[in-house]
């Protein structure tokens, strides 16, 4: 079936790629991001002019750099998912216990986004970041989370993002990924074994309130020599649990 694909608005994705620049660069010219974008100076000033009248951009001299604004819109958005405070905490002293790197993120379409995150003394250095979008069906994070849903709304995710493989390890025919949702639901936990990254291994519990459509999900991840299934087993997954139902309580009544 083709998606019929709705009237886009031209300014408005100037707008956003303007906006997503100056997430990258921290700071640009006029002239630079006119460059950037192959568009001409006084189309790239008159967005920035817009942009910084309603208070989204700060002009410094002769550079723009996003206004502190995009936090309270960050957190307003976060705080729509779990309790920012709570999740903030809770996945500080998991990292802590562990001393692994510890992820909370939620859905969004057919991607997971790192929405909390904080390594423990022991953690490898990761390259992912808050914001980040990552394949649903590859993470720990994303696969708790696709267990709590119906599976009929797990086909329409497939149908429309499909299964890109990331590693050899990727789960790509939707027969398996059935299966494997079904054996979380059973267990209570995900695990992503070197699907998303080569070498490392996570495990993963989704954070849901009731009463709400929002569903996140927790994940601890390190190196495959040091995440052993004896280790889930016997210690990571009931710590994992146990934090994720601290989000949920403090979520419910926040």
């Amino acid at each position: 079936m083709v998606r019929e694909i709705p009237r886009q608005v031209d300014s408005a994705k100037k707008t956003c790629r303007i906006i997503e620049i100056l997430r990258k660069k921290g700071e640009i010219g006029v002239t630079e991001l006119a460059n950037e974008l192959e568009i001409s100076k006084s189309t790239v000033h008159g967005h920035l002019a817009t942009l910084n009248n309603e208070g989204l951009v700060v002009k410094d001299d002769h550079t723009y750099r996003l206004s502190l604004q995009f936090v309270r819109i960050s957190e307003s958005v976060k705080s729509g998912v779990a309790d920012t405070n709570t999740v903030r905490e809770e996945v500080r002293e998991l990292a802590d216990i562990t001393g692994e790197v510890v992820h909370f993120g939620a859905k969004e379409g057919g991607h997971v986004v790192y929405l909390e995150k904080d390594r423990g003394d022991s953690a490898v250095q990761t390259v992912s970041e808050i914001g980040e979008k990552m394949p649903i069906h590859s993470t720990s994070l994303g696969k708790a989370i696709l267990a709590e849903l119906p599976r009929n709304e797990v086909d329409q995710i497939v149908e429309e993002y499909g299964l890109p493989e990331r590693t050899e390890n990727t789960v790509t025919d939707v027969g398996d990924l059935h299966e494997e949702l079904d054996e979380i639901s059973s267990r209570g936990y995900s695990i992503d074994d070197e699907e998303n990254i080569p070498g490392v291994r996570c495990i993963g519990a989704a954070v849901s309130v009731p009463g709400t459509e929002a569903i996140g999900a927790l994940s601890i991840s390190g190196p495959s020599q040091r995440m052993t299934d004896e280790r889930i087993t016997n210690d990571l997954q009931e710590r994992i649990a146990q934090t994720a139902n601290v989000i949920e309580v403090n979520s419910l009544y926040s």
